[in-house]
């Protein structure tokens, strides 16, 4: 459990509070909205109605005393910039700031931001890769070469075992995971048979993820339905 402050209490803000009640977080929040602090007050353990670019405000939260604090100001940027710059001078030990453009995020790590975090493009990229393919059902980035993508079982594989595959040295990618309706499988071992219904969590560079997603449009690995 850890102690978390957010300011700013948008769309983004107000989703990253329930999430962090939800993992059993203590959460203070504070805006300059008293319709937005209203509505997060039930779930949190603190709110405040402030303007975080007054730093007597800051000083009387006592910014010190949080394991992170996050601006999620989406609409100022001004006073975004301000209040990641207070905080930090004010004792803050780990500032995570919203950006929604790059030229935003070396501002904010300039002036005070351990971390820069843009949602919308992280969502927008997301979704971009997920339905851009016809045959992905999840996908996670890790960094700019490796990612885990969810994919299904194709028809070839139905009834051998992942040792018969030889899914490693074949594909050069790992099988992370299997998943059937609700029931999860982590690290299969190689005798395990696949199933039509099953859909495989796979990890490995960007490069080989994507010959084995072109063998399912080229209907060279087909899809077993």
């Amino acid at each position: 459990m850890k102690s978390i402050l957010i300011i700013g209490l948008g769309r983004f803000g107000q989703h990253l509070c329930r999430q962090m009640v939800e993992r059993k977080n203590e959460v203070m929040v504070i805006d300059v909205k008293e319709d937005n602090v209203e509505a997060m007050m039930p779930i949190v353990t603190s709110a405040q109605i402030g303007d975080c670019t007054n730093v007597e405000v800051l000083k009387s939260i006592g910014v010190g005393n949080f394991d992170i604090c996050f601006v999620c100001i989406g609409t100022n940027f001004q006073s975004s910039l301000e209040i990641t710059s207070l905080l930090k001078e004010n004792g803050a030990k780990y500032v995570v700031s919203k950006a929604t453009r790059d030229i935003q995020a070396k501002f904010l790590l300039r002036n005070g931001a351990d971390e820069v975090v843009y949602p919308d493009r992280d969502i927008a990229e997301k979704t971009a890769v997920r339905y851009s393919a016809n045959h992905v059902f999840d996908y996670i980035e890790f960094n700019d070469e490796y990612s885990i993508f969810e994919i299904p079982v194709a028809g070839e594989w139905v009834g051998k075992s992942i040792k018969e595959v030889n899914f490693r040295a074949k594909y050069r990618i790992s099988i992370l995971g299997l998943k059937k309706g609700e029931n999860t499988t982590l690290m299969p071992m190689a005798d395990h048979e696949f199933d039509a219904g099953e859909h495989l969590m796979v990890i490995g560079k960007m490069d080989d993820l994507d010959k084995i997603l072109k063998k399912f449009d080229d209907g060279k690995v087909k899809k077993k339905r």
